[in-house]
């Protein structure tokens, strides 16, 4: 598992380290029952502090990318409710496209970006 974070970027740490996760599932870098390291060990691993590690690893949990044990650690564990992925997505892209409309981005325009990055990820 690779992860790169900029220090330099306005997104927060913690949403980098959630990001580079949730692609690397999706481009099957990682898999299913896969564990992760331990926040100790990817804290060191990247240099941040643990507490990022942990929060970000929270919210994996929270949005069913993973399951946290104990023993086991951090495991990824796909939680397979479409509806609620779904509604996450509706709720994110309606804040895309407020923003979209904004900057005076036609629908075509919307559309050609989402079938681009949706190709991307069902090669």
């Amino acid at each position: 598992m690779y992860i790169s974070i900029d220090f330099n970027s306005d997104e927060a740490i913690y949403l980098q380290l959630c990001n580079q996760i949730i692609m690397q599932i999706a481009t099957r870098e990682i898999h299913e029952g896969e564990n992760l390291p331990s926040v100790r060990e990817l804290a060191d691993r990247i240099g941040i502090n643990m507490h990022t590690v942990n929060k970000a690893y929270s919210i994996l949990r929270q949005e069913g990318y993973l399951t946290l044990d104990r023993r086991k650690g951090a495991v990824i564990c796909l939680n397979p409710d479409k509806m609620k992925a779904m509604n996450e997505l509706k709720r994110t892209l309606r804040v895309l496209m407020a923003q979209a409309v904004c900057k005076d981005i036609s629908r075509e325009e919307v559309h050609e970006i989402i079938d681009d990055i949706y190709e991307e990820w069902t090669k």
